[in-house]
C-alpha cells in the first residue's frame, strides 16, 4: 500500500541516508526492512534554521511505479516531419514524434555540440563570432550553455515530470525529479544532447546541421516544405518551427511576406555578479550548516511606476559569458556547471519593456520591440566581446568606476558609465530595483559587485500567433510555431513541454 508523507529534515539528516530512512520509517509507520520510498519534492527553507521539506511516497509492498519514458520506435520508413531548430523544444518534439511513429528531420543552422564548443571557445579567447554557431545557435540551443535550470512557473503546458524523466533517461541526475530548483549544468547538458542525437539517429530520424531555413514553400496557404541556404528544398506534410528567441531572420521572413506576427513585451537589463560567499552568508545567515548546503540563490522582484524589475536566470557558482550572435552588438548571459563550484554568483536583473517604449520604431509594426532590442544591444557594444561594466555602488551613484571588481567574465570587462549605454528607463528602474533588493537581501549593494551589460535575450520580442486548438499558425496551415522563439515559452522546461504538445497534436491529426 502506498502512502504520501511530509517530513522536515536538517541538512545533516538529508546527507545521512540511515538517519533519513529512519525518519521516513517513523513517519510512515513502516518498518525499515519493508520500506521502499521515493522523494517526490524537496525544498530548502532558510527563513530560520535551514531545513528541507520533503514530500515522500512510501510503500511496504515494493509497488512504487517505475519511472521511464515511452518506448522509441523505428521510424526509418515513416512519414517525415520537419523540425526547424535543435534546441530543447525541437529535440523534445523530435523525440515525441519518434515515440508516436513519425520521422523527424531536424534542420539546425548551427553545428553539432562538439564543433560548437570550439566556436564558443574562440568567442571567449579572441572575441570572434560565428553567427550560426555561438552561445545562441547550435545543437541544444541557448540552453546547452547555460545553468540548465529546469524549474518553471508554467503549469498549463503539460506534465513537467515527463520532461524531467526524459532528461534523466538521457543522463541527467535523478535528483532533478524532486528538487524544487532543479538544474543540470552545462558540463552534463552537452553529453545529454549527444545522447538524444544518438537515439534520434538510431531510430531513423535525421539531422541536417549547418543549414539555415531561408523561406517556406507555401501553396494555398499551406506549408509543404522549406528552402535552405544551400539551395535544397526539403518537403514534408507538416513543419514544426522551433527557431529560438534570437532567430531574427525568421521574424523578418514573416514580416516581409506579410504573414501574421505580433510584437511581444519582454525584459531587458544587466548581469549582476557577486562573490558567491557573500550570497551564501546573506541567505544562510552564516549558519553552521553552510558547508552542507548548496551555493545560495536568490529571486528578487520590485515594481516601480507600474514596471517590473526582477532577477532572472540566477547562476550560483557560475560565470558570465558573451552571448552575442553577431558583430557590433553586446549581449551577455550566465552559465554554470552541475556542481556550481565557481567563486561567483551572477543573475540577470531586468526591467519589463512595453510596446509604448518602442514608439520611434512604430514604422516597423510587429518588429518594433525587436528593433528596440537591437538598438539596446548596439548601444552597449564596445569592441569585439570586451564588455562594459561598473561597480554596483558606482552604478547607483552614476560614477565611472576607477577599477572593477574581480569577475568570471573571460574575454574582458571595461569600465564604462553604464547610464550612458542603457536605455534611460532601464537605468532608472534598475537603480530603484537594486535599492529595493538590498533591503531584502543584506549586502546586495556592494563595491564587490559588478554590473555587466547587456542582458537582452530574456525572451522573444515577437510572437508568431497560432490557433489555440490546433497549435498551427493562424495563417499558414500545417506550420506549428512553438517554444521560446515563437513566444510561447520561457526556458528549457516550458519550451520542451510546448514541443511535446505540438508533436502530440500532429500525431493525433495524422491518426498515429
Amino acid at each position: 500500500m502506498q502512502k504520501l508523507i511530509q517530513i522536515t529534515v536538517t541538512p545533516n539528516e538529508l546527507q545521512n541516508i540511515k538517519e533519513l530512512e529512519k525518519k521516513i520509517s517513523k513517519e510512515s509507520k513502516i518498518e525499515a526492512k519493508y520500506l521502499s520510498y521515493r522523494i517526490l519534492k524537496e525544498s530548502l527553507d532558510c527563513r530560520k534554521q535551514p531545513v528541507y521539506h520533503l514530500n515522500v511516497l512510501t510503500s511496504s509492498n515494493n509497488d512504487l511505479p517505475q519511472i521511464k519514458p515511452m518506448p522509441f520506435l523505428n521510424v526509418s520508413n515513416s512519414a517525415p516531419i520537419i523540425v526547424i531548430g535543435a534546441g530543447p523544444c525541437g529535440l523534445m518534439a523530435a523525440l515525441r514524434l519518434i515515440q508516436k511513429g513519425l520521422k523527424p528531420i531536424i534542420i539546425e543552422r548551427g553545428k553539432a555540440v562538439e564543433q560548437r564548443k570550439k566556436d564558443i571557445a574562440i568567442i571567449s579567447r579572441n572575441g570572434e563570432i560565428n553567427e550560426d554557431s555561438n552561445f545562441c545557435f547550435g545543437e541544444g540551443g541557448a540552453g546547452t550553455f547555460s545553468d540548465g535550470k529546469l524549474y518553471t512557473r508554467s503549469t498549463k503546458k503539460g506534465n513537467i515530470d515527463e520532461v524531467l524523466q526524459m532528461f534523466v533517461h538521457f543522463g541527467a541526475d535523478p535528483n532533478i525529479l524532486f528538487s524544487s530548483h532543479a538544474h543540470i549544468g552545462t558540463d552534463k547538458l552537452s553529453r545529454i544532447v549527444k545522447n538524444i542525437r544518438k537515439t534520434i539517429e538510431d531510430c531513423g530520424g535525421e539531422y541536417i546541421f549547418n543549414t539555415k531555413v531561408v523561406d517556406f514553400i507555401v501553396k494555398d496557404d499551406t506549408i509543404i516544405g522549406v528552402k535552405t541556404n544551400n539551395g535544397e528544398d526539403i518537403m514534408a506534410e507538416k513543419t514544426i518551427l522551433c527557431c529560438g528567441h534570437s532567430a531574427r531572420d525568421i521574424y523578418q521572413l514573416f514580416y516581409d511576406n506579410s504573414w501574421a506576427i505580433e510584437a511581444k513585451p519582454f525584459a531587458i537589463g544587466v548581469r549582476v555578479e557577486h562573490p558567491q560567499e557573500l550570497i551564501n552568508i546573506s541567505q544562510y545567515h552564516n549558519n553552521h550548516y553552510s558547508s552542507l548546503l548548496p551555493p545560495a540563490t536568490y529571486s528578487l522582484t520590485y515594481n516601480h511606476n507600474d514596471r517590473g524589475v526582477f532577477s532572472f536566470c540566477m547562476c550560483p557558482g557560475g560565470i558570465v559569458v558573451p552571448s552575442s550572435d553577431r558583430e557590433g552588438v553586446m549581449v551577455v548571459n550566465g552559465m554554470s556547471n552541475s556542481n556550481r563550484s565557481g567563486k561567483f554568483a551572477n543573475s540577470a536583473v531586468v526591467v519589463t519593456v512595453k510596446e509604448e517604449d518602442a514608439k520611434e520604431f512604430d514604422c516597423f509594426g510587429a518588429l518594433s520591440l525587436m528593433k528596440l532590442q537591437e538598438q539596446a544591444e548596439q548601444m552597449m557594444y564596445y569592441d569585439k566581446q570586451i564588455c562594459p561594466a561598473q561597480r554596483m555602488t558606482d552604478f547607483i551613484d552614476n560614477k565611472t568606476s576607477q577599477n572593477l571588481a574581480l569577475t568570471s567574465y573571460m574575454p574582458q570587462l571595461v569600465s564604462q558609465n553604464m547610464k550612458e549605454r542603457l536605455l534611460p528607463f532601464v537605468y532608472d528602474n534598475l537603480v530603484q530595483g537594486f535599492k529595493s533588493f538590498d533591503r531584502k537581501l543584506r549586502g546586495f549593494i556592494t563595491n564587490e559587485s559588478n554590473v555587466i551589460g547587456l542582458e537582452s535575450r530574456t525572451s522573444s520580442a515577437v510572437r508568431l500567433p497560432r490557433n489555440n486548438n490546433t497549435l498551427q499558425h493562424i495563417q499558414i496551415k500545417n506550420l506549428y510555431p512553438c517554444g521560446e522563439g515563437a513566444g510561447y515559452a520561457g526556458g528549457i522546461t516550458s519550451s520542451a513541454m510546448d514541443g511535446i504538445n505540438v508533436a502530440d497534436k500532429i500525431s493525433n491529426e495524422l491518426g498515429v
